[in-house]
């Protein structure tokens, strides 16, 4: 006599159209495939008014999740207006933004790479950041008015997009004058300082800490 089949979940009962012998053939994959853009663009010299980055911002504005855009970076920077726009259309972005710091980026150019969600720094390369510089007209309460509020403005771009890379105290010698240079070495240090404090927040997370704590250690 055969050993007795134990079967879960099938019907050997014959009133039932008799035993189902259908054999499993294993797990199905279901699979769904995305095309994958890969677009460069080379920002490099100074930067020009907003009106000749037109294609670059519509590229950003209308990427998908799947795609991946490289700025490559060598500038001394330039239009602070034209810069900021770049930046947040960088953040509005569903694609994976990754900069390249290849020569040099100064002022407004730094603040571009920092802004990328990947950061890839070549050897020999430099950051440099400073405060803005600019012209300014019209009766003198309204000169003052404006630098006023540039000055405010400026100090909480800067805050937003170069923290934690920069310490509060850098971005306040900046905001008075002082210019911050790097090169590669001191750029990859700190950026390997931030992914491990980054990491250390993950764990913490996931341990259920409180959120104050990650600001510890």
């Amino acid at each position: 006599m055969k050993p007795q089949e134990l079967l879960c979940g099938l019907d050997d009962d014959p009133n039932n159209g008799g035993s189902n012998n259908t054999a499993f053939t294993n797990l199905l994959r279901y699979e769904r495939q995305a095309p994958v853009r890969q677009i460069s663009y080379y920002v490099c010299g100074e930067i020009q008014e907003p009106q000749y980055y037109t294609e670059l911002f519509y590229t950003l504005r209308s990427a998908g999740p799947t795609d991946l855009i490289y700025l490559h970076l060598n500038s001394p920077g330039g239009d602070f207006d034209t810069g900021l726009q770049i930046i947040n259309n960088m953040q509005a972005s569903e694609a994976q933004i990754i900069t390249v710091l290849e020569a040099r980026a100064y002022s407004m150019a730094a603040m571009i790479f920092l802004a990328g969600n990947d950061l890839i720094v070549h050897d020999n390369c430099q950051l440099m950041f400073h405060t803005y510089s600019g012209n300014f007209a019209g009766k003198g309460n309204e000169q003052q008015a404006q630098v006023v509020a540039i000055a405010s403005w400026f100090q909480k771009v800067m805050t937003r997009i170069c923290t934690p890379f920069l310490t509060k105290g850098e971005i306040d010698r900046i905001q008075h004058g002082s210019d911050v240079w790097m090169d590669s070495d001191e750029i990859r240090r700190r950026l390997a300082r931030i992914k491990r404090s980054q990491g250390k927040t993950v764990s913490r997370q996931r341990k259920g800490l409180p959120a104050q704590e990650d600001r510890k250690g």
